[in-house]
């Protein structure tokens, strides 16, 4: 460690001056002479007392010599793709600052970044210190033991300017495990020239989808992403809007209950009205954007990353032709807000754990939510929200300010991660493929609820959360 005070320095004389190590050096010589004379029976000769005592010189503090990481390597496991690799622009300057070298060890979309982290983790081949990280997905990597908790490394005051229900959505068993980068949430788009006013209910959203069916010919009246756990998160922000949740306090599946019910029954009679396009069950987020840009949907449920695609009129029909809404509420009185955050972990196996937090830091400071909001991005600091939003005011775009008021409120108020479970994927891996067979029409919902929750009990039995 670089000493941070200099040893102090007395003053003997006008002319010269001795530290203190070699003024106590001479003193002990002096004395020694002294004591050898007199034990021989000599007598020293006597000296003067100094009129001043010795001056104690002030002295400053030198600077810190050199960077705080040089010569460190720090290992990165990095989501890539889309406009997730712009903020990696903002890693050379964390290198020149800090004197440290980021390498980047493995490159991939959200799906995979995860397969890897999931296989690194059970065979103990974890050889990089930072890693992509997600609200839905970090309680695996925890229960493998593969994270490092992030509490020791970053104070109230790092922490004092992010949304606090993001960091809320990563934190368990009283440990903060993922710092928020960016997050996203679903908003209702509805065509203006088809709608007055957006559904405040799921009751109302359910009837104007009807309506605009049967009024609009060749437009359907909403959609739904209809597979993987992008349909298992849409039934889970409706029924635990009708007042569901997908467990209860003992981790009992709970999820075909009235709430549940009502909500699947809502999915499979839009579906038999035609009010859903035939294909839905395949479809995901790419092929949803591009049912309402072509102009076949009235409304539905949609995340904000979309929105500048949206609005491009040389891409969309329905640019300008839409409006934005707080999602509609259940019975249960809650907006739905299912919702997820992306961000930055620390592996537990890091080789350079305080490198790898100061990184952390750099790529999710307000340099970096900047950046990533001028992308379109919904990013974690409250300032930076506060900046554009208040920069949104002169924007010619009708939607600029109302877009992020809407979207910030809803991250203030209504987001909502599913279960902090490691099981969460597996569960939806048993529910979504009985969902789609109740929009069919194979089943009915009663029964196919009751047929997945019979699976997710097993699984759970199994991975041993009942006694």
């Amino acid at each position: 460690m670089i000493p941070t005070n200099k040893e102090e320095e007395f003053k003997v004389s006008e002319e010269k001056q001795l530290s203190r190590r070699n003024f106590l050096k001479v003193a002990g010589v002096a004395s020694g002479a002294a004591a050898v004379l007199t034990a021989c029976g000599a007598t020293p000769e006597p000296t003067a007392a100094p009129t001043e005592p010795p001056e104690v010189q002030p002295t400053e503090a030198p600077a810190v010599v050199g960077k705080p990481f040089e010569g460190k390597t720090v290992r990165m496991h990095a989501i890539s793709g889309a406009n997730y690799d712009e903020l990696y622009k903002l890693i050379p300057s964390w290198e020149e600052k800090t004197g440290a070298t980021v390498e980047i060890v493995f490159k991939g979309n959200g799906f995979e970044t995860d397969k890897r982290l999931v296989q690194d983790f059970a065979a103990g081949t974890v050889d990089y210190d930072v890693c992509w990280d997600h609200s839905s997905f970090f309680s695996q990597y925890v229960k493998a033991d593969g994270l490092e908790p992030l509490d020791d490394y970053f104070s109230d005051e790092d922490l004092a300017d992010f949304i606090p229900r993001l960091l809320e959505a990563t934190t368990r068993d009283g440990k903060l495990w993922v710092l928020p980068r960016h997050f996203d949430i679903s908003c209702t788009h509805y065509r203006t020239d088809l709608i007055e006013k957006p559904p405040e209910t799921w009751d109302e959203f359910k009837q104007m989808a009807l309506d605009i069916t049967a009024n609009d010919p060749g437009i359907f009246g909403t959609q739904f992403a209809g597979k993987e756990e992008a349909l298992s998160g849409r039934f889970y922000e409706v029924q635990t809007a009708e007042g569901g949740e997908l467990f209860n306090d003992k981790w009992e599946p709970t999820f075909n209950g009235p709430a549940g019910v009502k909500a699947a029954t809502m999915f499979a009679e839009l579906y038999a009205a035609g009010a859903m396009p035939p294909d839905m069950t395949n479809f995901l987020w790419e092929d949803v954007a591009q049912q309402w840009v072509t102009g076949l949907i009235g409304m539905y449920t949609e995340w904000y990353g979309w929105y500048s695609y949206f609005q491009d009129p040389e891409a969309s029909q329905v640019a300008g032709k839409f409006d934005l809404a707080r999602q509609p509420k259940g019975d249960g009185g809650i907006h739905s807000g299912w919702a997820g955050h992306h961000g930055f972990s620390i592996t537990k196996a890091a080789k350079e754990k305080e490198a790898a937090a100061d990184l952390i830091k750099h790529l999710t400071s307000v340099e970096g939510n900047e950046l990533e909001s001028k992308l379109g991005i919904l990013i974690s600091r409250q300032s930076v929200w506060d900046k554009i939003i208040a920069e949104a005011e002169g924007s010619e775009d009708p939607l600029a300010k109302k877009r992020l008021e809407l979207a910030l409120l809803q991250a203030q108020e209504d987001f909502k991660t599913p279960p902090l479970i490691a099981e969460w994927l597996p569960m939806s891996n048993i529910l979504y493929p009985i969902l789609q067979q109740i929009i069919l029409g194979d089943t009915d919902p009663q029964s196919g609820l009751d047929q997945a929750a019979e699976q997710v009990y097993e699984m759970m039995q199994n991975a041993g959360y009942y006694s």
